[in-house]
């Protein structure tokens, strides 16, 4: 017999018992979560302030940054909170919380780096055409659509999770509250539903991953006809990171929602959760930012107090 009682918190799966380690665990997350509001803080001042780079690249490298601030901010924080405080709880509304805006965050996320994919095939395949197709209500309605299907996927998956009930205990076993974790709570086969839903989740995604690899396919042999070796270069250095980010963000998040569900918490269930949950909004303004030259040249400009002065108010797009 399973017992029904009402679940009014859960317990947090910490990274240790041992104090000295839950405070390192603090320290590390919180190095983390500054490097990640600090590089996403950046690129969204510099891409607002310098209208060289009101294009549609960095309009959409300043959405993804505004997610991924939000993405880490969901999960990360509580943790840090609960190895300072020395404590695993979080509460049901938390939980629910938590769970609605990590998914809201990430889907739209991964929905905004197909549209990013999208781009770069327009620019490199067929540069003519960039400007007609990409214009600002086009870019304006791409990333809408990206925000909307993950308000969307995430109210469907909330609604669908928490429409169970949990009388397996209390005990989620991953730093935050994941959802093929809190699944493993269900008393009844109730939980098929939501399982069939993330499995659908999860074929969608992987057949947009099919067309990114196609696009990307498609946008190497053209880029290996350009006869400019700088031409090359700078094609490729754009391309491969945003590869880079689908692949670990799509690849972790499948196997932490597809895997069979174990009994006895795993180590490996933590490292994955890390890796999709906390590291691609780190890495982003890393790999898409940092290594880019106009957004190097506007950061040099902002710490010179130069792109303040020659700032002005201008239409994102022509």
């Amino acid at each position: 017999m399973y017992n029904h009682t009402t679940v009014t918190k859960f317990l947090l799966l910490g990274f240790s018992k041992v104090r000295e380690l839950q405070i390192l665990h603090f320290v590390v997350f919180l190095g983390i979560y500054l490097m990640a509001l600090t590089g996403n803080l950046l690129v969204i001042t510099v891409v607002s302030l310098d209208h060289h780079l009101h294009t549609p690249l960095y309009f959409f490298l300043m959405n993804l940054s505004i997610l991924d601030i939000g993405s880490i901010s969901v999960t990360v924080p509580k943790s840090m909170a609960n190895s300072l405080l020395n404590t695993r709880s979080i509460s049901y509304a938390g939980c629910v919380s938590q769970v609605f805006l990590f998914f809201f965050f990430t889907s739209a996320d991964f929905a905004l780096l197909t549209v990013m994919a999208y781009d770069r095939y327009v620019a490199i395949c067929k540069p003519l055409h960039y400007e007609t197709v990409m214009n600002r209500g086009a870019c304006v309605q791409m990333a809408a659509s990206a925000w909307i299907s993950g308000l969307l996927n995430s109210a469907l998956h909330t609604g669908n999770t928490f429409a169970i009930s949990f009388c397996r205990g209390n005990i989620v076993d991953q730093f935050f509250c994941e959802i093929p974790q809190l699944l493993k709570l269900a008393c009844s086969d109730s939980y098929l539903s939501e399982v069939g839903i993330i499995t659908f989740n999860a074929l969608l995604g992987l057949s947009l991953f099919v067309l990114i690899v196609v696009s990307y396919a498609q946008i190497f042999t053209t880029v290996l006809r350009i006869p400019s070796e700088q031409g090359r270069h700078k094609a490729f250095s754009t391309c491969f990171p945003h590869l880079i980010v689908v692949s670990l963000l799509l690849c972790t998040g499948t196997f932490a929602y597809l895997k069979p569900a174990s009994s006895s918490p795993s180590g490996l269930d933590l490292v994955v959760g890390v890796l999709y949950a906390v590291v691609p909004s780190m890495m982003n303004p890393i790999i898409y930012s940092m290594r880019n030259n106009e957004i190097k040249a506007a950061l040099k400009k902002l710490t010179e107090g130069r792109l303040f002065t020659k700032s002005k108010m201008s239409i994102w797009f022509s």
